[in-house]
């Protein structure tokens, strides 16, 4: 059974991170919109951004049905340096702080390595995977260490790990891979500004660029769901639960840390 994900309205509410400014890559789908989302039901000022505009404003309007202040800017591709700087120039003289950094925006070409291009499918990948957390990074740092006590949150993955059996992800494995230690060593270059850097490694979550991979190609969806002990698919919020951990005082003293969230797929 496919559960679909649930990125409507969530009752719960708090206060966790109140006084915060958080700028949330890839908010017009998925993982990234129901991170945006949840951390403004938790007092977060959010600005989200995303290559696909229409997207992008489809989260605005969802967080202004709730009252919640996310705002969006948008087409930005944050491979391109210029765009990156626009970006977090807006975020920070828009609330005039920036807290927290979740990259959630990335893309990947899935072929096995007969079929893979060097230039189209190999590069392309490791530069939306790899340099776009890079640059957000570099461009947010000066604002994050003006915070005081910020919170870098990357994305990582299970297949930084382990292979699926069935899927053709060698440069998703080789991107999230570096995502993972490339945040372990902005853990210990931030810990003396009081950033700290973690990292979220999910197992198969429900979006709509999964979607067609989970109902299309039973091979992979078997193969997914017999590594997970929790015998579901992963939604958007499973993840953006962790995230609000993250962010918030409660994960003062956790830097350098992966989570793996992936209903235990990894852990056998």
């Amino acid at each position: 059974m496919i559960i679909k994900p649930s990125l409507g309205q969530s009752s719960t509410r708090s206060d966790r991170l109140a006084g915060k400014v958080a700028l949330v890559t890839g908010a017009g789908n998925g993982i990234g919109r129901g991170c945006a989302l949840m951390c403004a039901r938790h007092g977060a000022r959010v600005m989200g951004s995303d290559l696909d505009a229409t997207a992008a404003q489809e989260t605005v309007v969802l967080a202004a049905k709730e009252g919640l202040t996310l705002e969006s800017m948008d087409p930005i591709d944050l491979t391109v340096p210029a765009d990156v700087e626009r970006m977090v120039q807006r975020a920070a003289e828009r609330f005039g702080r920036l807290d927290i950094l979740i990259n959630a925006g990335s893309w990947g070409a899935f072929e096995w390595i007969e079929n893979m291009d060097y230039e189209r499918h190999w590069r392309r990948t490791l530069s939306a995977e790899l340099d776009s957390v890079f640059l957000v990074c570099k461009a947010a740092w000066p604002h994050l260490k003006a915070s005081g006590a910020a919170s870098i949150i990357n994305f990582a993955s299970a297949n930084a790990y382990v292979a699926l059996q069935g899927s053709a992800a060698l440069a998703h494995c080789a991107g999230k891979g570096g995502v993972l230690s490339m945040t372990r060593q902005l853990a210990m270059e931030g810990a003396p500004h009081h950033i700290r850097a973690n990292t979220i490694s999910p197992g198969l979550v429900v979006t709509a660029a999964t979607r067609p991979v989970i109902e299309g190609n039973p091979q992979i969806r078997e193969a997914a769901r017999s590594k997970m002990m929790i015998g579901r698919f992963g939604q958007p919020e499973d993840i953006a639960w962790t995230v609000v951990y993250l962010a918030s005082e409660e994960a003062s003293w956790v830097t350098g840390a992966d989570f793996s969230i992936d209903g235990g797929a990894t852990a056998w």
